[in-house]
Formats: structure tokens, sequence, C-alpha cells
């Protein structure tokens, strides 16, 4: 069941979902990695790295969607910063 693409799509859907109503950077990530494994079965891309003799195991996938969610965290916060790092604030109102 762990080895469809369409289940890992899915999840990206509703991880995009939840990032959408609660704002955080964290949850892009998981739909990012979510839609990279779901990409990867899709293609068959995945096969030599997480591949097994009967299929994709759910261990190797889900270690997989753990360091392609990293990575995409580590890349989100390297372009978009770390929250509240880049606040303006203002002393003057503009009506002064």
């Amino acid at each position: 069941m762990w080895s469809a693409w369409w289940i890992w799509m899915l999840a990206a859907l509703v991880f995009g979902v939840v990032e959408v109503l609660a704002p955080s950077y964290i949850m892009l990530g998981f739909a990012i990695g979510a839609g990279l494994i779901g990409l990867g079965l899709l293609t068959g891309f995945l096969g030599p790295l997480v591949g097994l003799a009967g299929g994709y195991g759910f261990a190797s996938l889900l270690v997989a969607f753990a360091v392609l969610s990293l990575i995409a965290w580590i890349a989100l916060r390297a372009v978009f910063g770390p929250p509240g790092a880049a606040a303006q604030t203002f002393d003057d109102d503009v009506n002064d």
C-alpha cells in the first residue's frame, strides 16, 4: 500500500492544505518531501535507492521521506530565512 504513488501525492496535498491553513514553513517541507517520494514512485526513480526484492519497504520509504523533507526544509529556511529574523519595525507614524 505504501508503494502506491498516489498515496504520497495525497499526503503532499494534505500537507500543503495544512500549510495554507497554518503557515509555518514546516508542513511545506513535508509536502515537498511527500511530493518528491510520489514523483519518484511514479517515474520509477526510487527503485535503485529504496527498492527491495518484493517492492518498496515502508521503512525505506519513510527514511527517504524524512531525508527529503529535511532537505526541503533547510532549502526553504535558506530562501525565506528564520522566522522573525527580518521583521521591519517603524517608529514614526505615516500621519505625523
